[in-house]
């Protein structure tokens, strides 16, 4: 069996040393006889994996006791209706800086189901290449929250600081953040935002849960139509059960996290990694005649790399040699073309030392 190397946005590549375990694990689960996915998630077994990911997941984060920690479905998607339906109970409107395609449909999200949505700065003057200031962000004067997606998964484009949700009033809304691609990628203050949301295919697990992470005086601001299954006030009284949760998910889940405090040492070390792994390949561009990338330095993702080639007409031979290669999912985002390489916590220095090679042997042949 060969294991190529996996760039893919999500679903993402997931450590091999995760996929060993659940294959060890797959027919018989410690010796009851049958697998995670056959398991009750009401079982004794199931309750014991499903606390253990949640406090594993709480400690490499160091998640206050004020927060609680939902695993659900429906994609992050769903969390663009459900982090309005959930605070916008006491009226206010919504608010985001929008940087890139997935705040957009956060944002369309919110006015498609209560009218309205308030833009408090946006990079589309500069083509989302670079963040808006926190002096940018001009919250309205009934602002229940502030969204942000501090990284651009399609576009690359990355916070370079946390922003803030300040009114003119002087208020501090609640920030949420749809930390999808980077969580789980380096330390993270938890106690600077309200609520957090992250779709698993990327950094987390396989695709079909989704965390949340929400702050306890937020669970109290809910409106009163909205389906029981967004409530987050409902899953954490439920420990994420109102119906059956996607348990195999969540079982790779928690492998993952134990993959992350055991093997890697931590997410300061796993930081370290990612630094390495997206300076290389950031080098390697920069360094290039052939390639480039459009995004403002200190905005760049490390987690998503997106670049083109000087010649598009090179486009479709790079990625059908590069696949041939074992380097596979460089293709860029069918809206914005090109290539992207995305480095999340499974994709090895291996696999970016393996690219860089391809890249700098492919610029000599055909540049």
């Amino acid at each position: 069996m060969t294991r190529h190397y996996n760039f893919c946005a999500g679903p993402a590549a997931l450590p091999t040393a995760v996929l060993e375990r659940a294959q060890r694990e797959m027919l018989d689960y410690q010796g009851r006889g049958l697998s995670v996915m056959e398991m009750s998630h009401r079982s004794d077994e199931y309750v014991a994996i499903a606390e253990k990911a949640e406090a594993d997941l709480r400690s490499l984060l160091a998640v206050p006791d004020n927060y609680r920690v939902l695993f659900t479905q429906g994609g992050a998607t769903q969390q663009f209706a459900a982090v309005p339906y959930n605070l916008l109970g006491q009226g206010g409107t919504a608010n985001f800086v929008e940087t890139g395609i997935w705040g957009k449909k956060a944002i369309q999200e919110a006015r498609h189901l209560f009218g309205g949505a308030h833009v408090a700065a946006s990079s589309v003057a500069n083509g989302h290449t670079a963040v808006p200031s926190q002096e940018a962000i001009l919250l309205s004067d009934d602002a229940a929250y502030l969204h942000v997606t501090p990284n651009e998964t399609i576009g690359g484009l990355a916070y370079d600081y946390t922003p803030r949700g300040l009114r003119a009033d002087g208020v501090e809304v609640p920030l949420v953040a749809d930390l999808s691609s980077t969580i789980l990628s380096g330390p993270l203050d938890v106690s600077d935002y309200g609520i957090i949301y992250a779709g698993a295919q990327k950094n987390i697990g396989p695709a079909g849960l989704v965390l949340v992470i929400v702050r306890d005086d937020l669970l109290d601001r809910a409106r009163g139509d909205m389906p029981t299954l967004f409530s987050y006030r409902e899953l954490a009284a439920a420990g994420s059960m109102i119906n059956t949760p996607a348990t195999y998910s969540w079982y790779l889940a928690g492998l993952v996290f134990e993959w992350l405090k055991d093997d890697i040492g931590g997410l300061a070390a796993m930081d370290a990694i990612n630094a390495r792994k997206s300076e290389k390949l950031y080098a390697a561009i920069d360094q290039s005649t052939l390639y480039s990338n459009p995004i403002a330095v200190a905005n760049r993702s490390r987690m998503n790399v997106p670049f083109v080639l000087a010649d598009e007409r090179l486009d479709s031979d790079f990625l059908r040699e590069a696949d041939a290669a074992g380097l596979l999912n460089l293709k860029g985002h069918r809206s914005v073309g090109g290539m992207r390489a995305s480095l999340y916590n499974a994709v090895p220095e291996a696999a970016v030392d393996a690219l860089v090679a391809f890249m700098a042997d492919f610029e000599q042949r055909r540049g």
